[in-house]
């Protein structure tokens, strides 16, 4: 079993070698990265490419442990024996928070229902991948569990390979252009929010759509620093007046 890419995600080298550790190893894989650069979706590539269900968990705030084995709700089981269903052998008077970590968990590969007093254990050893933004740290002993990988932000030439996934037979000329141009835009000063991978895919899919020309995105107007149909890819205002800014100084100049 071995992941090696699939015709529609690229996959840089470094990934791969990572994937393919984290099964080796059978440890869960930790994914970090700017958003946009694909961490979700190498799971469902991964699960493809390997012919395997794919299970999510999404975490919030509020979720605990527990959610991400079972749930037991007492009060509709209570219901349940009221109303006679013949499943419902036992009735607790409240559930139990369940008592041990995710990640122990995560390393026995089994739990135990307290509920039923059954245990729980896997038959053949999933493949886990968590991804991070970095918004919290996290614990020493969680990432001593994992095999780390940092998605570095595509370079030029792997942006490429991305765009001739999504948009097969896009002119060579127009794609030049708007990565230029795209790549500009991050390298701008006090940006409050880079645009990433995805909101370039959703820039070139307008540009297309209203034929704007590499010509046109040439133009180097200093009353239109700001590129055509960035909507897409600059996410708040504070982004867009800074570009503003950056127009009137380029006029002064002129």
């Amino acid at each position: 079993m071995k992941f090696t890419g699939t015709k529609d995600y690229v996959a840089t080298d470094d990934l791969k070698v990572a994937v393919n550790a984290a099964i080796v190893l059978e440890r869960p894989l930790l994914i970090k990265g700017e958003p946009g650069t694909g961490k979700t979706v190498l799971a469902e590539e991964v699960a493809k490419a390997l012919k395997a269900p794919l299970l999510t968990w999404h975490i919030k705030s509020t979720t605990k442990a527990q959610q991400g084995l079972y749930e037991y709700d007492a009060v509709s089981r209570l219901r349940d024996s009221q109303l006679g269903d013949a499943r419902v052998s036992e009735i607790d008077k409240a559930d139990i928070e369940f008592p041990n970590d995710l990640l122990l968990e995560l390393d026995r590969m089994e739990f135990h229902v307290y509920e039923t007093g059954e245990t729980i254990k896997a038959k053949l050893r999933p493949i886990v991948m968590i991804t991070s933004n970095n918004e919290k740290e996290l614990p020493d002993a969680f990432l001593r569990r994992c095999f780390f990988h940092y998605i570095k932000f595509p370079d030029s030439d792997t942006m490429g390979r991305i765009v001739d996934v999504h948009f097969p037979g896009i002119k060579k000329r127009l794609v030049e252009e708007a990565l230029r141009i795209f790549f500009e835009v991050r390298e701008v000063p006090g940006l409050k929010k880079k645009p990433s991978t995805s909101e370039l895919l959703d820039w070139l899919k307008l540009l297309l759509n209203e034929d704007i020309t590499p010509e046109m995105l040439r133009e180097r107007d200093p009353r239109k620093l700001i590129p055509p149909l960035h909507g897409a890819l600059l996410k708040n205002e504070q982004d867009v007046h800074l570009f503003e800014r950056l127009a009137f100084l380029s006029r002064r100049e002129v």
